[in-house]
């Protein structure tokens, strides 16, 4: 069966509405959450691909997020299996660091509704052409900063870069296509969570745009199922069972 692994960073940030989209083609994920203490593996031989989600900190804060640095590890043992990565939010940010991106600490909170743009290096990519004119959201913190040589496939209305390709089997993304107006009411709820100022019009103009969201993210699924071949089970290591028996 296909097994993706996904770095979930906060109580309220999983895959959301990408779930069921990886459900309905028998594609498996399982949750590792660093902010309970769970350790991040240092292979990628158990799983099809890596996931790495939003989190509610910049992409300098190794305090706030202490496994940053195990996160972007991971990210390039994937990459040199030749495996699939996903990055969402800070998850994007974090590739677009490995890529060689420089990281800011401000502003602090990016978080607002836009349009995207596919730009003339997406003008071919599958994800750049499923987002290209949809209302998209975005919150993050922070930002990173692109290395000559990555060209965005995609820019929100003032030309900040939303999307990235790196290499052929990674995305990096600022868009939410998983979140559900449900997970910014959790956002809100996190204790000790420090949220935009403008959250509850984010909230508002989710429910408002709930539709849209949902046949966003059912684009932006099969863009990467397409652009990344998601439906292909890669070669696992075995996995042994030590049995002792006694004589």
């Amino acid at each position: 069966m296909k097994r993706y692994s996904v770095i979930q960073n906060t109580y309220s940030e999983f895959l959301g509405l990408i779930e069921t989209q990886l459900e309905k083609r028998d594609i498996g994920f399982n949750y590792l959450r660093p902010f309970v203490d769970q350790a991040l593996p240092a292979s990628a031989l158990q799983f099809d691909g890596l996931f790495v989600l939003a989190g509610s900190k910049p992409p300098t804060d190794a305090e706030g997020h202490a496994w940053l640095g195990d996160a972007l590890h991971l990210i390039q043992v994937y990459q040199k299996a030749k495996r699939p990565v996903v990055g969402i939010g800070l998850g994007g940010q974090l590739v677009a660091r490995v890529a060689g991106g420089e990281a800011h600490a401000e502003p602090y909170h990016r978080s607002y509704w836009t349009t995207a743009h596919a730009t003339e290096a997406g003008k071919d990519d599958p994800l750049a052409q499923a987002v290209d004119g949809r209302r998209v959201l975005i919150i993050s913190n922070g930002r990173v900063t692109l290395p000559g040589g990555v060209e965005p496939l995609v820019v929100d209305d003032d030309g900040e870069w939303l999307v990235i390709r790196p290499n052929e089997l990674t995305y990096g993304m600022l868009l939410r296509p998983e979140m559900k107006p449900g997970m910014i009411e959790d956002m809100i709820m996190e204790e000790d969570r420090d949220t935009p100022d403008n959250i509850g019009e984010l909230l508002e103009t989710a429910r408002a745009e709930w539709g849209g969201m949902q046949e966003m993210t059912d684009q932006v699924v099969v863009a990467l199922v397409k652009g990344l071949d998601l439906m292909h089970e890669r070669r696992k290591a075995p996995v042994f069972s030590l049995k002792v028996e006694n004589k």
